[in-house]
């Protein structure tokens, strides 16, 4: 018989320029099959972290304490959350997180802050035509998909997350969830090194490598990964 404390909801966020579409295919079909049913939410790009919040916040009113995940940009905004609302979260699964608490100097917050830019300067057609000739197919297909969506408020969303604080070093220290980690190790964008980091911080904390070959794929292996993850934690379902 199924415990009345075991989470029955998990709310999946995209990364920065991402959408619900791809970060539902990459958590969904590992957390359905653990009966969980599965929200992954869509940035809105006039004000993503907080459509991000509001939908955690709300899941939480309705199902009780939740599996929260996300991609980048939304595994720091599930991370923070969840140190913000203590026993809101039963699990946070992060799979490639970019940047430790300031975002100066990572790679992923200058990629969306130039991207901005370029976008504002040169139009979209022009820009996702030179991101896709400069990223693997699967990628620059997710993108241009995606960006098309968020458009025309996309430079605004690339703003606000090229200036997010991530948790910084005390607060992964301080984490009281379980947090499973998920590293892709031959992503310049978002650094191996990062994610090391996180895991040797957060006391409860099991860490999953990948690549990005293998997301391009299947991105539900992020998921598989995440769940490999959790099981090095203090979590049991």
């Amino acid at each position: 018989m199924q415990s009345p404390r075991r989470p029955r909801c998990a709310v999946v966020l995209p990364g920065t320029g991402s959408d619900a579409d791809f970060v539902g295919r990459a958590f969904g079909p590992a957390l359905r099959g653990l009966d969980l049913e599965v929200i992954a939410v869509e940035p809105d790009p006039r004000g993503v972290v907080a459509s991000y919040v509001a939908a955690l916040d709300a899941a939480v009113a309705r199902s009780g304490p939740i599996v929260v995940g996300g991609v980048s940009l939304g595994a720091a905004v599930a991370l923070n959350w969840a140190n913000d609302r203590i026993g809101a979260a039963a699990a946070v699964l992060v799979a490639l997180p970019a940047w430790t608490g300031s975002p100066d100097g990572a790679p992923a917050a200058a990629s969306a802050e130039l991207t901005a830019r370029l976008l504002r300067a040169d139009g979209i057609a022009a820009v996702t035509a030179t991101m896709r000739a400069g990223s693997p197919p699967w990628l620059g297909a997710e993108l241009a998909k995606s960006w098309a969506s968020q458009w025309p408020h996309l430079p605004d969303a690339l703003d606000e997350a090229s200036t997010y604080r991530s948790p910084t070093p005390a607060e992964l220290a301080a984490t009281t969830v379980p947090v499973a980690l998920v590293t892709a190790v031959d992503d310049p964008v978002h650094p191996y090194a990062v994610a090391q980091a996180w895991h040797a911080a957060i006391p409860d904390s099991g860490v999953a490598e990948i690549t990005l070959d293998e997301i391009g794929a299947d991105p539900s292996v992020i998921g598989r990964a995440a769940l490999r993850a959790l099981t090095q934690t203090s979590f049991r379902w």
